[in-house]
């Protein structure tokens, strides 16, 4: 996933709830970051721009999740999603248990709020807002290793001819079995994730 990722978004609820049903037979939610827009550094075009907010205007009917419309994307803007996806990596090389807190915060900051993520700043504060120590997390998403570490998320990822975001994939022992490829409904995967777990259960 990405959180600049306009249907991971839309997609959230989604895994919250797909979280929890997991965690409940023991399996937990480990997020890789997938570097949807890395290393951009030209502010976005009009047609661009235009083309971006089709698809937030497609996310917000499609899942019914806020999307702060007004002034977005402002002008001067660099859509570039390295410096979110590396504080997902921080924050989970911190405490794994905020990772995904971290991420609904940053996705909600960007998309309900229309708050610049791309800055070291903002994602200082929003981690601290979910508890992690600012300094702790900003000497850690300056770190060399940090860089690294997102730099090997995203190879990982494109390693596995990933083309698509959110993907959602079940592994395990080293077996990787792909729920979806693109958002789906809770009520389409709830199901096959529940199968899933059952076949683990017996085995």
């Amino acid at each position: 996933m990405d959180p600049m990722c306009s249907w991971c978004w839309g997609f959230a609820p989604v895994v919250t709830a797909l979280a929890e049903q997991a965690a409940a037979a023991g399996v937990q939610l480990h997020l890789v970051a997938g570097g949807l827009r890395t290393g951009q550094g030209a502010a976005l075009d009009a047609h661009t721009k235009r083309y971006i907010l089709e698809h937030w205007q497609a996310v917000s009917q499609a899942t019914g999740q806020p999307f702060h419309f007004e002034g977005a994307l402002p002008d001067g803007f660099i859509y570039d999603t390295e410096p979110a996806c590396r504080a997902l990596v921080v924050a989970r090389s911190l405490a794994p248990e905020l990772a995904w807190p971290l991420v609904k915060r940053i996705q909600h900051a960007f998309y309900a709020e229309g708050r610049d993520v791309t800055q070291a700043a903002v994602l200082v504060e929003l981690a601290e807002q979910i508890g992690i120590p600012r300094i702790e997390f900003a000497a850690a998403y300056d770190a060399a290793a940090s860089h690294e570490a997102t730099a090997a998320d995203f190879t990982w990822v494109q390693d596995l001819g990933i083309a698509g975001f959110p993907t959602l994939l079940a592994e395990r022992d080293g077996q990787l079995a792909l729920l979806t490829n693109g958002y789906q409904p809770l009520e389409q995967l709830s199901p096959l994730l529940g199968r899933w777990l059952e076949r683990g259960a017996h085995a």
